[in-house]
């Protein structure tokens, strides 16, 4: 394991905690859901010989403290924060690479539009941009419902109702029990992500679009990415569309929406392919 260094950034409206470890060009990874930093340690370890691996917990999540009260997360806001988290720990500006999973690749989608002169390479993971796609209304309905469910029955009710919508992923299930107890005690802290996530970050995450002229400009610095066992289901599915719009083949990753956690050594791997 990497020992990282960690730090703190004033952001406007919160406080950021993020980690570096490693050498080599900045290559940021952005969580999705309720994560945190803390799903990518032993993938930002593998890739640490290579890259100046940074990692962060997004606004009000975890140890990344709001100011004030909960309030609604905006994507420009956090695309705005990731991109001075790079301007803080690359302060040369030299471009970097960027990777996001779920709402953590909508947010990397976003950050590539608002500022690409930062960017070399962006591999969007399964982008829950669901507004991209011909049935866009119904898929924007079973987020309000799971949004719904969790205002009227809870955090319990609306994950179960999250999980059975997104459909069962096909091949191995692993098991999260298995997980290494670094691993253990970081999804005991997301535990306390999980109301904030599904009231403040859901139903306004996928719920955008981004500006797809600007982001057809940028096409050559995308890379979308989606896992090997959520093929065809509805998390996997604007991957596909947005490797179709350009042209590029699809980026298949081990395991399934959570690869990175369940297969990290092969998710490793395959990252630092996608980035060269």
């Amino acid at each position: 394991m990497t020992e990282p260094t960690t730090g703190t950034l004033k952001v406007p409206g919160a406080t950021l905690r993020y980690e570096v470890r490693g050498r080599g060009p900045v290559l940021l990874l952005i969580a999705g859901g309720g994560g945190d930093a803390g799903i990518f340690e032993p993938v930002a370890d593998a890739l640490a010989d290579r890259y100046t691996v940074v990692t962060y917990d997004p606004r009000g999540h975890s140890r990344s403290p709001l100011d004030g009260p909960d309030v609604d997360q905006r994507v420009g806001e956090q695309a705005d924060d990731a991109c001075q988290l790079l301007a803080h720990v690359a302060p040369d500006g030299a471009p970097a690479y960027v990777f996001g999973s779920s709402s953590g690749a909508i947010v990397a989608v976003e950050l590539l539009v608002r500022h690409p002169e930062r960017l070399a390479r962006v591999v969007a993971h399964e982008p829950v941009l669901v507004g991209l796609l011909p049935d866009a209304a119904e898929q924007h309905a079973f987020f309000d419902s799971v949004v719904a469910t969790f205002h009227r029955e809870g955090a319990g009710a609306a994950m179960a109702e999250l999980g059975a919508g997104c459909g069962e992923e096909r091949g191995e299930k692993p098991d999260l029990g298995a997980l290494p107890p670094a691993m253990t005690e970081t999804f005991r802290r997301l535990l306390g992500n999980t109301a904030f996530f599904l009231a403040r970050i859901l139903g306004q995450f996928s719920g955008y679009v981004p500006d797809l002229a600007q982001l057809d400009a940028q096409a050559g610095k995308l890379v979308p990415a989606a896992g090997w066992a959520s093929d065809g289901l509805r998390l996997y599915r604007p991957a596909a569309h947005l490797a179709q719009r350009y042209g590029t083949e699809l980026a298949e990753f081990p395991g399934g929406h959570v690869g990175v956690i369940t297969h990290p050594a092969e998710f490793a791997r395959k990252l630092a392919e996608s980035l060269r």
